[in-house]
């Protein structure tokens, strides 16, 4: 078996880096610093952002900040970098996201790129995306621009509490209906892990009405207003990651009229699994980013650090725990420059069909790397690497949730499995 690929960073993306590092300078960086909004990162940085009487929900300051982020780099052009240049996007690659990605969570917490929310100067648009490969012209025009502004938010509701990676077997259901010379559907069920659902317009809901349980056809994807008759939010769960906003909802003979389906009525689960592997690539190269941020401070500090007369970094037991790690961020780094660029020569269908098992490598891989990264310094950096006045903590508990959310590495491990075994064709 022969593999010829080569490819290089295009020096068009490391300079965009330079511009995106002049901009945070000039605009986010004293933003972060003015009226004490530095507690929302320095050790105060939970408490800052949660609102503890009110579901734990995240506080309007912290939320009232980054919508503010958001409008400056709106402005400069940076947030809509990914999407196409006809909604104020620069067309961004694959492999410049992920560069992209990884630089920003390279220099640690900060306003510019806080993946707890998944807020960042340059935006993870995965819902505009989504609007824009299935959604009509109509649709289109209807929420695009809203929704990119903040007028309008989608949150995802595929999972259900009995039903997460078997999303096939879902028992949330549609069924055809008429309301008011209107032609639709009626969508009675529940959902769990509805993240931002407290300030969304419209819920992704995922229903199955037709096909049998296991069938990837018989479901639709249905933009839900969130003021619908029959929608109702439960309980918030609060989490390792805290604040929380995600919610479990339900639908009570919910109507939606046929405009509000996305894409093939029977075809809604490839709505949900369209952008997954953009989506992976990009976590995988936020957690290389954000595990390299890690190995940085430790490489620091344990050079500083001198108990007993001399640098912790003198003591193999240090140096090599380090040296493993830091190897694989840089294998890492290499698989996924290199799958991102390959993503980047083919369609959205063939990269399923071709490089499904390179993606799932890359973000599994990479998912696990940040979270041994933040605990190997949490414990190089000894009590204060404990505590909350180093960040070590808060990525670790955030870059943890990706072992699970997004396919769960068992999931991943399987889909990689089933490639090598030829299960998967």
């Amino acid at each position: 078996m022969t593999h010829q690929f080569l490819f290089e960073i295009p020096q068009s993306i490391e300079h965009y880096l330079e511009v995106l590092d002049a901009f945070i300078e000039r605009e986010i960086t004293p933003l972060e610093n003015q009226d004490d909004n530095i507690r929302f990162f320095d050790h105060r940085r939970e408490h800052a952002r949660t609102d503890w009487d009110r579901d734990g929900l995240p506080s309007e300051e912290w939320e009232t900040l980054l919508t503010e982020m958001r409008r400056r780099a709106d402005a400069a052009g940076h947030f809509r970098y990914a999407l196409p240049e006809a909604y104020g996007g620069q067309n961004g690659t694959n492999l410049a996201m992920a560069r992209i990605r990884e630089h920003l969570a390279e220099k640690g917490l900060g306003l510019h790129n806080d993946l707890q929310n998944e807020n960042s100067i340059v935006g993870n648009l995965m819902t505009p995306m989504v609007l824009h490969d299935f959604g009509t012209p109509e649709q289109q025009s209807r929420w695009m621009e809203p929704m990119l502004t903040g007028a309008l938010g989608w949150c995802f509701g595929l999972t259900e509490a009995a039903h997460g990676s078997d999303a096939t077997w879902m028992e949330t259901r549609a069924e055809r209906s008429v309301q008011n010379g209107v032609s639709g559907w009626r969508i009675t069920g529940e959902k769990m892990w509805t993240t931002g659902l407290h300030k969304a317009s419209h819920v992704l809901v995922f229903a199955r009405h037709s096909e049998h349980q296991g069938s990837a056809s018989g479901i639709g994807c249905f933009v839900v207003p969130t003021d619908a008759a029959g929608f109702q939010v439960g309980e918030y769960l609060w989490t390792f990651n805290m604040p929380t906003d995600h919610p479990y909802c339900t639908f009570n003979e919910v109507f939606v009229a046929d405009s509000e389906v996305l894409g093939e009525p029977d075809q809604g689960l490839k709505v949900a699994m369209h952008f997954v592997h953009e989506s992976r690539i990009r976590q995988a190269a936020s957690s290389l980013g954000a595990a390299q941020y890690c190995l940085n401070e430790t490489f620091a500090y344990t050079r500083e650090r001198a108990p007993f007369g001399k640098p912790l970094a003198v003591n193999q037991g240090i140096q090599f725990p380090l040296v493993e790690l830091q190897t694989e961020a840089e294998m890492l780094r290499l698989l996924i420059y290199k799958t991102a660029a390959q993503m980047d020569q083919m369609k959205k269908v063939d990269v399923a069909k071709k490089l499904t098992d390179k993606v799932s490598m890359c973000n599994y891989r990479a998912n696990r790397l940040v979270c041994n990264a933040a605990d190997t310094a949490m414990q190089f950096h000894g009590g204060l690497g404990y505590s909350r006045h180093k960040p070590f903590e808060h990525i670790y508990r955030h870059h943890r949730r990706y072992r699970i959310t997004e396919g769960a590495e068992e999931i991943q491990l399987r889909k990689i499995a089933g490639v090598l075994y030829g299960y998967v064709s």
